[in-house]
């Protein structure tokens, strides 16, 4: 049975391609990759010549299942690249995997780069913890349901974003984050202009807005904050204004138990007795 190998290639610098990962692209039957030409230059630029390729992309993935499923039946090495970085991490390589394994073959990798591993370790925020969540739908429901899980979760959060799409994002962050959450934008990761940007959210939106983004973006987003459990006192205190204001006791109770993410029957007990204290 033949093996199928995911290996890591530059995300700029050539000279983070592994000895190793020479080897496994020297040594396979094919070689699938989003862009015979960008690949074809990787392969031509470290001697590696005589290997055949086939484009294995968004949109092509499936379709080379076929035939890589053949090469490992009969024993020979596939390799895995993608144009930079890590395969399957954003990019073309998952698909791949799952027919392999499901046919049985052995399942390898050549780790190396990674543009989210590399800003998430030199952000200078938590890293211990971490979600990769690549790259946000660009409009409608699923990004607006996107943002908020990226927005609400504890972990450091790591986000891919265009160039061209970069205000938006921060943008969005920022009205759902508030302006003291910290963020990273980094881009040209490993390569002669590397940029790596840390501050505030309100610092970002006048980073973004000053100059016009260029290159891919790594965003690094610092975890939401843990939430404290509201005290007796801070419920009484919102069932007090909402009665103030002229709510019932029925709507108060609602309007603070969704407020501050408590129970209603709690909320409903506590009433009572802001309800007697203001009798008497």
């Amino acid at each position: 049975m033949g093996t199928l190998v995911l290996v890591a290639t530059p995300i700029g610098n050539l000279g983070d391609l592994s000895p190793r990962a020479i080897e496994a692209l020297q040594g396979a039957a094919l070689i699938c990759c989003e862009d015979t030409r960008r690949t074809g230059g990787l392969l031509s630029h470290f001697g590696i010549r005589g290997v055949r390729m086939a484009i294995a992309n968004e949109h092509t993935e499936n379709a080379r299942v076929a035939e890589v499923l053949d090469l490992l039946a009969g024993g020979a090495s596939v390799a895995v690249v993608t144009d930079a970085g890590t395969p399957g991490i954003s990019d073309p390589g998952e698909r791949l995997v799952v027919a392999a394994i499901a046919e049985g073959h052995t399942v390898s990798a050549v780790p190396g780069p990674s543009a989210d591993v590399m800003a998430l370790v030199i952000s200078g925020l938590p890293s211990a913890r971490y979600v990769m969540d690549g790259f946000l739908p660009r409009s409608g429901p699923e990004r607006a349901v996107r943002l908020a899980e990226a927005t609400t979760e504890r972990r450091t959060v790591v986000l891919y974003e265009a160039p061209h799409r970069l205000v938006r994002t921060v943008t969005d962050l920022h009205a759902l984050c508030g302006p003291a959450r910290r963020i990273v934008l980094a881009r040209e990761l490993t390569k002669l202009h590397e940029e790596v940007w840390r501050g505030s959210l309100g610092e970002a939106l006048a980073h973004v807005a000053e100059r016009e983004p260029q290159g891919e973006y790594v965003i690094v987003l610092e975890g939401a904050p843990a939430r404290t459990e509201p005290t007796d006192d801070d419920i009484r205190r919102g069932l007090e204004r909402e009665l103030a204001g002229g709510a019932s006791k029925k709507s108060a109770v609602s309007t603070v138990a969704d407020h501050l993410g408590v129970a209603k029957n709690r909320v409903y007990n506590l009433a009572l007795t802001v309800t007697v204290a203001a009798r008497q």
